[in-house]
């Protein structure tokens, strides 16, 4: 019997060394996906989604911060192994990285202070200035559907805003939930709104949100997909996004 015990331990010990070991980068400052805490711990949906995947595969998973300009060069570069970090899967972007199948889509739209622009037009926009995220799909956006519009270039989305609401640019051109939920719903929101149509168009913004991994990982591109179907079949997506959102945030109604 202490031999069967033994051999018994042994095969668990053996199983516990061998799980998968994932660094996952995500950005920390993209709220309600992802934001930094006063302690630097990151909390948000990209995060719960990370760890929820995790567990899914069995794999053991470490949350790594990464800024935004530096996260598809920390994937390649071997300092993570995956991203989640609400990165659209676009032609682009599938050149340099692979990705999983979606976990979640949502339109982009313009926001600007109430009343300042009467459409999206780009004979409205010709003399705003628009702030993006540098390196996002709303660059991308603008840049081939408003060529003729003064755009400025950001590090991050909380950037947009502080120049917003400092009148050094007219709009922001982004995610609408981001947008909502990190600006119009707190106190530096009040007096703005969105204006203009919502925007998804998979020449720009692609085919929704995945994880991103390196090319020639199918193996664990696969993995992540089929997490992703595991945790919306079992219900636990749902109670995942029913914490942030209040609408279908996987089909982007």
């Amino acid at each position: 019997m202490k031999k069967i015990i033994a051999v018994a331990l042994a095969t668990m010990t053996a199983g516990a060394a061998t799980a998968q070991q994932l660094d996952i980068c995500v950005e920390g400052a993209y709220p309600p996906f992802s934001q930094t805490e006063a302690d630097g711990s990151v909390t948000g949906f990209d995060v719960d989604i990370a760890n929820a995947l995790c567990a899914s595969m069995g794999a053991d998973c470490t949350i790594v911060k990464t800024d935004w300009d530096g996260i598809i060069p920390a994937l390649q570069e071997d300092k993570c192994d995956a991203i989640i970090a609400s990165m659209s899967i676009t032609e682009e972007r599938m050149q340099v990285i692979d990705f999983s199948e979606k976990y979640y889509s949502t339109p982009a739209i313009f926001l600007a202070a109430e009343g300042a622009f009467a459409d999206d037009s780009a004979d409205t926009l010709a003399d705003a200035v628009v702030g993006v995220q540098r390196g996002t799909i709303h660059q991308n956006f603008m840049e081939g559907v408003y060529p003729d519009v003064e755009l400025r270039l950001y590090a991050s989305q909380d950037d947009t805003y502080l120049d917003l609401t400092s009148g050094r640019i007219d709009a922001v051109m982004a995610d609408s939930v981001t947008m909502d939920e990190g600006f119009l719903q707190t106190d530096d929101g009040e007096g703005y709104a969105f204006f203009g149509t919502g925007y998804s168009i998979p020449e720009y913004h692609g085919d929704g949100v995945g994880v991103g991994v390196r090319q020639g990982e199918a193996d664990l591109r696969d993995s992540f997909s089929t997490a992703i179907t595991a945790i919306r079949e079992s219900g636990e997506y749902e109670q995942i996004a029913s914490q942030y959102f209040d609408f279908d945030i996987y089909g982007g109604n």
